[in-house]
């Protein structure tokens, strides 16, 4: 028995170095596998990164730099971390504590979970619309505009509305009326917004307006004009409207004391300061005679006076006149030089009827043989020149060939005839 249990333990002894020898030679098989395998793979990438010779060769590669996880890189006191940038290494976690972020994971962006919020595209401010942007309005309701409805037959309508009526054209406001001017100028300006234009308003109310001429009348003092003023500056709204500041109210002041003189100065400043605090998109005109009229300088001293530099936008010039509008441009800029005023300071020249340019000196009122002349607009084309308005309505008479103000249809006819 004991023969055989020897043998026994023999075998048994023999069948387990057989299992060692088994394991060990796989062992080995397993190492020269993966050494061909890791052989292979710095094979492939040594010769994707190093260039290759014409004769097929591979050339020395160029030794890298250490690889930055190799290098202490000092965090910084306030670690802004640039999204393609890696971050510093992540300190050791602690126990129980979510693991870092990976290195090499970009920051959250915009619109993605925990990053910023995208931000609206930057608008470019708007610029603000001048002038030039808006058409110049024509009011519905005008003596001409009545004659031509009221003579549809006349064989002068067609030429009177077609070179006339359908102008823009000033809206004149001459009635001492405190109760209802707040309206009646909110009539006008409120139609002008609505049809997206630059209406063109004359307050004529001044006291002893026109020097007890054919257009006598006004304010009956500078407390009720001041007063009438602020009632008529209610009414100019919110858009952009051009304020032509009593006509003849400087260059005809001649005929007043020097104390009256001084009192109407005084008016038109505080008129200006009312109307452009009721409305800051107003601009506003002081009046600047014509070409024919005063010199340059004398013009000046007077608007000067008045408050015109600092409280208005410019002047006017050649209202119901019919001075050339090359000679008005000149004139206009003379005065505007001499006013010394901020470079802003611009000019509106009435063109009604100054088509055949000034007749005999002296033929002031409703003078033979005058013509329209050029049609308004807000596009002069010329420096410091604002634009070309009918500020005086062609046909309107200035007192000789019918009441001043009234519409004359021979007149008016002979006008657009030229």
């Amino acid at each position: 028995m004991s023969g055989v249990r020897t043998r026994r333990r023999r075998e048994r002894l023999e069948r387990r170095r057989a299992r060692r020898r088994h394991a060990m030679a796989a062992m080995a098989s397993t190492v020269v596998a993966v050494g061909a395998v890791s052989g292979l793979l710095a094979a492939s990438d040594d010769t994707v990164r190093r260039p290759v010779a014409a004769d097929g060769s591979v050339r020395q590669r160029v030794a890298a730099p250490a690889s930055p996880r190799a290098a202490t890189v000092p965090a910084p006191q306030s670690p802004p971390v640039t999204r393609h940038s890696p971050a510093a290494r992540p300190a050791p976690t602690a126990p129980g504590s979510a693991p870092p972020a990976s290195s090499a994971r970009p920051a959250p962006g915009p619109g993605t979970p925990g990053g910023p919020r995208p931000q609206p595209r930057a608008t470019p401010p708007e610029e603000p619309l001048t002038l030039a942007d808006h058409p110049l309005y024509r009011h519905p309701g005008s003596h001409v505009l009545d004659w031509v409805r009221s003579h549809p037959e006349d064989p002068r309508r067609p030429l009177i509305e077609s070179r006339i009526a359908e102008m823009p054209a000033a809206v004149w406001f001459t009635a001492y009326d405190p109760a209802t001017i707040t309206a009646r100028v909110r009539a006008v300006t409120a139609g002008a917004e609505a049809a997206r234009a630059v209406p063109v308003v004359v307050p004529y109310a001044v006291p002893d307006r026109d020097c007890g001429g054919a257009s006598r009348g006004g304010a009956p003092d500078h407390a009720a004009y001041d007063a009438w003023m602020r009632a008529f500056a209610r009414g100019l709204g919110s858009g952009h409207v051009i304020v032509v500041l009593e006509p003849d109210s400087l260059a005809l002041a001649d005929c007043l004391t020097e104390r009256d003189r001084a009192a109407r100065h005084a008016s038109l400043a505080r008129a200006a300061r009312t109307l452009k605090a009721a409305n800051p998109k107003a601009r506003v005109y002081f009046d600047a005679g014509h070409s024919g009229w005063h010199p340059a300088a004398t013009m000046a001293a007077g608007l000067r006076a008045a408050g015109a530099a600092a409280y208005g936008d410019g002047i006017f010039t050649n209202v119901s006149n019919f001075h050339r509008t090359g000679d008005e441009v000149a004139y206009a800029r003379r005065v505007l030089a001499a006013l010394g005023g901020p470079s802003r300071l611009g000019a509106v020249v009435d063109t009604s009827r100054n088509g055949n340019g000034a007749p005999a000196p002296g033929q002031w009122c409703d003078p033979a043989g005058r013509a329209l002349g050029q049609p308004p607009t807000t596009g002069t084309g010329a420096t410091r020149i604002d634009a070309y308005l009918w500020i005086k309505l062609p046909g309107e008479s200035d007192g000789c060939r019918g009441p001043a103000g009234s519409f004359a249809p021979d007149y008016a006819y002979a006008l657009a005839r030229g």
